[in-house]
Protein backbone atom coordinates (compact mmCIF):
# COMPACT_ATOMS: atom_id res chain seq x y z
CA UNK A 1 0.00 0.00 0.00
CA UNK A 2 1.38 3.54 -0.92
CA UNK A 3 0.77 5.04 2.35
CA UNK A 4 3.26 2.55 4.22
CA UNK A 5 5.95 4.17 1.70
CA UNK A 6 8.20 6.65 3.62
CA UNK A 7 9.65 9.57 1.66
CA UNK A 8 11.19 7.65 -1.10
CA UNK A 9 14.66 7.82 -2.11
CA UNK A 10 16.74 5.81 -4.51
CA UNK A 11 17.32 1.95 -3.50
CA UNK A 12 20.77 0.71 -2.09
CA UNK A 13 19.72 -2.78 -1.25
CA UNK A 14 17.90 -5.38 -3.05
CA UNK A 15 17.43 -8.86 -2.18
CA UNK A 16 16.63 -11.11 -5.64
CA UNK A 17 14.74 -14.52 -4.69
CA UNK A 18 15.48 -16.78 -7.78
CA UNK A 19 18.69 -17.24 -9.42
CA UNK A 20 17.66 -19.04 -12.59
CA UNK A 21 18.32 -18.45 -16.29
CA UNK A 22 17.19 -14.72 -15.91
CA UNK A 23 17.54 -13.99 -11.64
CA UNK A 24 21.23 -14.99 -11.90
CA UNK A 25 22.88 -12.74 -14.20
CA UNK A 26 20.03 -9.66 -13.06
CA UNK A 27 21.47 -10.49 -9.45
CA UNK A 28 25.36 -9.81 -10.97
CA UNK A 29 24.14 -7.39 -12.82
CA UNK A 30 22.42 -5.11 -9.54
CA UNK A 31 25.80 -5.56 -7.96
CA UNK A 32 27.82 -4.15 -10.81
CA UNK A 33 26.21 -1.46 -10.64
CA UNK A 34 26.62 -1.11 -7.22
CA UNK A 35 23.90 -2.30 -5.27
CA UNK A 36 24.06 -3.96 -1.85
CA UNK A 37 22.43 -7.70 -3.55
CA UNK A 38 21.50 -10.47 -1.24
CA UNK A 39 20.15 -14.15 -3.21
CA UNK A 40 18.52 -17.05 -2.80
CA UNK A 41 17.18 -19.11 -4.77
CA UNK A 42 15.78 -22.67 -4.38
CA UNK A 43 18.81 -24.94 -5.11
CA UNK A 44 21.73 -22.74 -3.01
CA UNK A 45 24.31 -24.03 -5.71
CA UNK A 46 23.16 -22.44 -8.46
CA UNK A 47 23.31 -19.26 -6.49
CA UNK A 48 26.57 -19.81 -4.94
CA UNK A 49 28.81 -18.28 -7.61
CA UNK A 50 27.20 -14.64 -7.44
CA UNK A 51 29.32 -14.41 -4.37
CA UNK A 52 32.22 -13.66 -6.90
CA UNK A 53 30.73 -11.07 -7.98
CA UNK A 54 30.20 -9.45 -4.46
CA UNK A 55 26.38 -11.17 -3.92
CA UNK A 56 25.37 -12.05 -0.52
CA UNK A 57 24.03 -16.09 -1.00
CA UNK A 58 21.35 -16.98 1.53
CA UNK A 59 20.13 -19.94 3.43
CA UNK A 60 16.78 -18.42 3.07
CA UNK A 61 14.38 -16.05 1.59
CA UNK A 62 13.82 -14.35 5.25
CA UNK A 63 17.37 -13.75 5.73
CA UNK A 64 17.76 -12.59 1.75
CA UNK A 65 14.34 -9.64 2.19
CA UNK A 66 15.69 -8.48 5.83
CA UNK A 67 16.44 -4.83 5.43
CA UNK A 68 16.58 -4.80 1.78
CA UNK A 69 14.91 -1.56 0.31
CA UNK A 70 13.41 -3.89 -2.28
CA UNK A 71 12.48 -7.16 -2.95
CA UNK A 72 13.03 -8.58 -6.64
CA UNK A 73 11.32 -11.71 -7.22
CA UNK A 74 12.16 -13.84 -10.51
CA UNK A 75 11.05 -17.19 -10.16
CA UNK A 76 9.07 -20.13 -12.32
CA UNK A 77 5.15 -19.04 -11.81
CA UNK A 78 2.63 -17.66 -9.27
CA UNK A 79 2.93 -20.70 -7.13
CA UNK A 80 6.74 -20.86 -6.62
CA UNK A 81 6.57 -16.96 -6.06
CA UNK A 82 4.02 -16.81 -3.25
CA UNK A 83 5.94 -19.64 -1.02
CA UNK A 84 9.01 -18.02 -1.54
CA UNK A 85 7.41 -14.98 -0.17
CA UNK A 86 5.56 -16.67 2.83
CA UNK A 87 9.22 -18.07 3.47
CA UNK A 88 10.32 -14.18 3.14
CA UNK A 89 7.48 -13.35 5.53
CA UNK A 90 9.18 -12.69 8.46
CA UNK A 91 12.15 -10.46 7.35
CA UNK A 92 9.89 -8.26 5.58
CA UNK A 93 8.27 -5.27 7.19
CA UNK A 94 5.71 -2.49 5.67
CA UNK A 95 6.85 -0.53 3.20
CA UNK A 96 8.70 -2.96 1.60
CA UNK A 97 8.72 -2.38 -2.30
CA UNK A 98 8.48 -5.41 -3.71
CA UNK A 99 9.06 -6.03 -7.81
CA UNK A 100 7.19 -8.95 -9.19
CA UNK A 101 8.98 -9.83 -12.50
CA UNK A 102 8.20 -13.27 -13.40
CA UNK A 103 4.69 -14.52 -15.76
CA UNK A 104 2.47 -15.43 -12.99
CA UNK A 105 -0.53 -14.46 -15.57
CA UNK A 106 -3.25 -13.04 -14.33
CA UNK A 107 -4.71 -15.39 -11.41
CA UNK A 108 -1.16 -15.82 -10.09
CA UNK A 109 -1.11 -12.03 -9.92
CA UNK A 110 -4.36 -11.84 -7.73
CA UNK A 111 -2.53 -14.02 -5.47
CA UNK A 112 0.40 -12.36 -5.63
CA UNK A 113 -1.22 -8.72 -4.87
CA UNK A 114 -3.29 -10.16 -1.71
CA UNK A 115 -0.20 -10.67 0.07
CA UNK A 116 1.44 -7.53 -0.51
CA UNK A 117 -1.87 -5.96 0.59
CA UNK A 118 -1.68 -8.01 3.77
CA UNK A 119 1.75 -7.56 4.89
CA UNK A 120 1.85 -3.56 3.95
CA UNK A 121 4.18 -4.29 1.24
CA UNK A 122 4.10 -1.51 -1.86
CA UNK A 123 3.41 -4.05 -4.97
CA UNK A 124 4.48 -3.22 -8.13
CA UNK A 125 3.61 -5.59 -11.06
CA UNK A 126 7.21 -5.81 -13.34
CA UNK A 127 7.44 -8.09 -15.89
CA UNK A 128 10.59 -8.14 -18.09
CA UNK A 129 10.56 -8.41 -21.69
CA UNK A 130 13.78 -10.56 -22.93
CA UNK A 131 15.35 -13.41 -22.46
CA UNK A 132 19.24 -15.02 -21.46
CA UNK A 133 21.27 -12.50 -23.18
CA UNK A 134 19.49 -9.35 -22.93
CA UNK A 135 19.36 -10.42 -19.23
CA UNK A 136 23.56 -11.17 -19.14
CA UNK A 137 24.27 -7.81 -21.00
CA UNK A 138 21.34 -5.72 -18.75
CA UNK A 139 19.21 -4.82 -21.75
CA UNK A 140 15.73 -5.88 -20.62
CA UNK A 141 12.80 -3.72 -20.81
CA UNK A 142 11.15 -3.53 -17.85
CA UNK A 143 7.04 -3.08 -17.77
CA UNK A 144 5.92 -1.81 -14.33
CA UNK A 145 2.99 -0.80 -12.65
CA UNK A 146 3.21 0.94 -9.03
CA UNK A 147 2.68 4.17 -7.39
CA UNK A 148 4.29 6.66 -8.18
CA UNK A 149 6.50 6.82 -5.25
CA UNK A 150 7.63 3.64 -5.24
CA UNK A 151 9.11 4.58 -9.27
CA UNK A 152 12.14 6.58 -7.37
CA UNK A 153 13.03 3.91 -4.96
CA UNK A 154 13.47 1.36 -7.93
CA UNK A 155 15.08 3.96 -10.54
CA UNK A 156 18.63 1.96 -9.46
CA UNK A 157 17.06 -1.42 -9.70
CA UNK A 158 15.36 -1.41 -13.13
CA UNK A 159 18.54 0.75 -14.55
CA UNK A 160 20.65 -1.88 -13.80
CA UNK A 161 18.54 -5.07 -15.10
CA UNK A 162 17.82 -2.79 -18.31
CA UNK A 163 17.78 -0.78 -20.98
CA UNK A 164 15.12 1.06 -20.63
CA UNK A 165 11.48 0.88 -18.46
CA UNK A 166 8.02 1.53 -19.96
CA UNK A 167 5.54 2.13 -17.21
CA UNK A 168 1.96 1.17 -17.96
CA UNK A 169 0.21 1.89 -14.66
CA UNK A 170 0.09 3.25 -11.03
CA UNK A 171 -1.38 0.07 -9.72
CA UNK A 172 0.50 -3.44 -9.52
CA UNK A 173 -2.39 -5.18 -8.34
CA UNK A 174 -4.30 -3.62 -11.46
CA UNK A 175 -1.80 -6.00 -13.61
CA UNK A 176 -1.40 -3.30 -16.53
CA UNK A 177 1.78 -4.52 -17.12
CA UNK A 178 1.50 -8.50 -16.91
CA UNK A 179 -1.65 -8.11 -19.23
CA UNK A 180 0.90 -6.58 -21.72
CA UNK A 181 3.65 -8.86 -21.21
CA UNK A 182 1.43 -11.76 -21.94
CA UNK A 183 -0.03 -9.69 -24.77
CA UNK A 184 4.05 -9.76 -26.01
CA UNK A 185 4.94 -13.45 -24.86
CA UNK A 186 1.62 -14.74 -27.40
CA UNK A 187 3.24 -13.03 -29.96
CA UNK A 188 6.85 -14.52 -29.44
CA UNK A 189 5.31 -17.94 -28.59
CA UNK A 190 3.55 -17.53 -32.01
CA UNK A 191 6.63 -16.98 -34.33
CA UNK A 192 8.41 -19.58 -31.98
CA UNK A 193 5.74 -22.30 -33.02
CA UNK A 194 5.25 -20.63 -36.73
CA UNK A 195 9.44 -21.16 -37.29
CA UNK A 196 9.13 -24.72 -35.84
CA UNK A 197 6.54 -25.72 -38.18
CA UNK A 198 7.95 -24.46 -41.39
CA UNK A 199 11.05 -26.13 -40.55
CA UNK A 200 9.47 -30.01 -39.69
CA UNK A 201 7.51 -28.89 -42.73
CA UNK A 202 10.23 -28.60 -45.04
CA UNK A 203 11.97 -31.41 -43.33
CA UNK A 204 8.96 -33.34 -44.49
CA UNK A 205 8.66 -32.30 -47.78
CA UNK A 206 12.04 -32.54 -48.54
CA UNK A 207 12.88 -28.67 -49.32
CA UNK A 208 16.00 -27.59 -47.60
CA UNK A 209 15.38 -24.53 -44.65
CA UNK A 210 17.90 -22.42 -46.00
CA UNK A 211 16.17 -21.90 -49.36
CA UNK A 212 13.07 -21.11 -47.46
CA UNK A 213 14.88 -18.64 -45.24
CA UNK A 214 16.31 -17.49 -48.75
CA UNK A 215 12.90 -16.78 -49.85
CA UNK A 216 11.78 -14.43 -47.83
CA UNK A 217 15.13 -13.18 -46.89
CA UNK A 218 14.61 -9.18 -46.99
CA UNK A 219 11.21 -9.34 -47.18
CA UNK A 220 8.12 -8.09 -44.89
CA UNK A 221 7.93 -11.91 -43.97
CA UNK A 222 11.34 -11.63 -42.68
CA UNK A 223 12.60 -11.07 -39.06
CA UNK A 224 15.38 -11.69 -36.73
CA UNK A 225 13.50 -13.74 -34.58
CA UNK A 226 12.95 -16.17 -37.35
CA UNK A 227 16.60 -16.30 -38.09
CA UNK A 228 17.37 -17.00 -34.57
CA UNK A 229 15.07 -19.59 -34.09
CA UNK A 230 16.30 -21.29 -37.10
CA UNK A 231 19.86 -21.09 -36.39
CA UNK A 232 18.86 -22.68 -32.93
CA UNK A 233 17.34 -26.17 -35.13
CA UNK A 234 19.92 -26.21 -38.09
CA UNK A 235 22.83 -26.42 -35.54
CA UNK A 236 21.55 -28.32 -33.18
CA UNK A 237 22.31 -25.94 -30.56
CA UNK A 238 19.28 -25.80 -28.66
CA UNK A 239 20.67 -24.03 -25.12
CA UNK A 240 17.71 -22.26 -23.92
CA UNK A 241 16.97 -18.39 -23.77
CA UNK A 242 13.56 -19.79 -22.62
CA UNK A 243 12.40 -22.98 -21.56
CA UNK A 244 10.42 -25.72 -23.49
CA UNK A 245 8.92 -26.37 -19.77
CA UNK A 246 8.79 -22.31 -19.15
CA UNK A 247 6.98 -21.86 -22.64
CA UNK A 248 4.04 -24.25 -21.93
CA UNK A 249 3.33 -22.74 -18.46
CA UNK A 250 3.27 -18.94 -20.62
CA UNK A 251 1.10 -20.52 -23.45
CA UNK A 252 -1.27 -22.24 -20.81
CA UNK A 253 -1.24 -18.99 -18.93
CA UNK A 254 -2.51 -16.91 -21.94
CA UNK A 255 -4.77 -19.15 -22.88
CA UNK A 256 -6.64 -18.73 -19.28
CA UNK A 257 -6.10 -14.77 -19.63
CA UNK A 258 -8.01 -15.13 -22.75
CA UNK A 259 -10.33 -17.01 -21.57
CA UNK A 260 -11.03 -14.62 -18.50
CA UNK A 261 -11.60 -11.95 -20.78
CA UNK A 262 -13.43 -13.55 -22.97
CA UNK A 263 -11.24 -13.82 -26.01
CA UNK A 264 -10.67 -17.56 -27.59
CA UNK A 265 -7.02 -18.09 -28.25
CA UNK A 266 -6.58 -21.23 -30.81
CA UNK A 267 -3.53 -20.49 -31.41
CA UNK A 268 -2.22 -20.02 -28.33
CA UNK A 269 -3.84 -23.12 -27.19
CA UNK A 270 -2.78 -25.45 -30.01
CA UNK A 271 0.99 -23.87 -29.15
CA UNK A 272 0.26 -25.03 -25.43
CA UNK A 273 -0.08 -28.52 -26.65
CA UNK A 274 3.09 -28.24 -29.32
CA UNK A 275 5.20 -27.72 -25.78
CA UNK A 276 3.78 -30.27 -23.99
CA UNK A 277 4.34 -32.78 -26.77
CA UNK A 278 8.29 -31.44 -26.91
CA UNK A 279 8.48 -32.06 -23.41
CA UNK A 280 6.88 -35.07 -23.31
CA UNK A 281 9.90 -36.16 -26.09
CA UNK A 282 12.48 -35.11 -23.45
CA UNK A 283 12.90 -31.68 -24.37
CA UNK A 284 12.00 -29.69 -21.57
CA UNK A 285 14.99 -28.10 -20.77
CA UNK A 286 15.74 -26.97 -24.14
CA UNK A 287 15.07 -23.62 -25.69
CA UNK A 288 11.09 -24.13 -26.90
CA UNK A 289 12.24 -23.70 -30.50
CA UNK A 290 11.99 -27.67 -29.47
CA UNK A 291 8.43 -27.24 -30.67
CA UNK A 292 9.82 -28.74 -33.75
CA UNK A 293 10.02 -32.49 -32.42
CA UNK A 294 6.45 -31.78 -31.63
CA UNK A 295 5.33 -32.44 -35.51
CA UNK A 296 6.94 -35.67 -35.48
CA UNK A 297 5.65 -39.33 -34.49
CA UNK A 298 8.08 -41.32 -32.33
Amino acid sequence: MTENLPTPRPARSVAVLGTGTMGFPMARNLAGAGLEVRAWNRTRAKAEPLAAHGVRVTDTPAEAVDGADVVLTILHDGPATLDAMRQAAPGLRPGTVWAQSATVGLSGLDDLAAFARDGGLVFVDAPVLGTKQPAESGQLVVLAAGPEPARTVLAPVFDGIGSRTLWVGDSGEQGAASRLKLVANSWVLTVTNGTAEALALAEGLGVDPRAFLDAVAGGPLDMGYLRAKSEMLLSGHLEASVATRTAEKDARLIVEAGRRAGVRLDVAAAGAERFRRAIEKGHGEQDMAASYFASFDG
